[in-house]
């Protein structure tokens, strides 16, 4: 029984860690996310600096507007990547569910065993006890 259990945790182990793995992908995809947006405001904080320019360099201006639509495109695969990520992680944590309640039970069982393993050592020591007496009585 116990080495079943034994399995059991490790596998639970395993699985924890796969979901840390996850979890600390998922936030440095997150981190990925903010630093494109804050990439998006300080390119729009230029662009409108640039139309308020005397000097108005139109190559500078599309090299802007160019640069805004790529950042746009990556938030838009960045928030998709999260959402898989997210669903990925959700998937984990059911697998960790299930392996700790796996855990849970066999040590229920394993509890189970052991009191009643005490139970019936206990009796078999209180019958031995009372032969014993009974044996001592009959010789005297």
């Amino acid at each position: 029984m116990q080495v079943v259990l034994d399995m059991r945790e490790k596998e639970l182990e395993e699985r924890q860690m796969e979901m840390a793995k996850i979890l600390s992908a998922l936030n440095a995809q997150k981190d990925k996310l903010q630093s494109i947006f804050q990439a998006q405001e300080e390119n729009k904080a230029r662009l409108e600096r640039m139309s308020t320019s005397e000097e108005l360099d139109i190559v500078q201006v599309q090299m802007h507007q160019n640069y805004a639509v790529r950042l746009t495109t990556d938030g838009i695969n960045q928030e998709r990547i999260i959402a898989n990520t997210e669903n990925i992680l959700k998937m984990k944590q059911k697998e960790v569910l299930e392996a700790h309640q796996k855990v849970e039970v066999l040590k229920k069982l394993k509890e189970k065993q052991e009191k009643e393993y005490y139970k019936e050592f206990l009796q078999t020591e209180a019958k031995e006890i009372d032969d014993l007496t009974s044996a001592r009585f009959r010789f005297q």
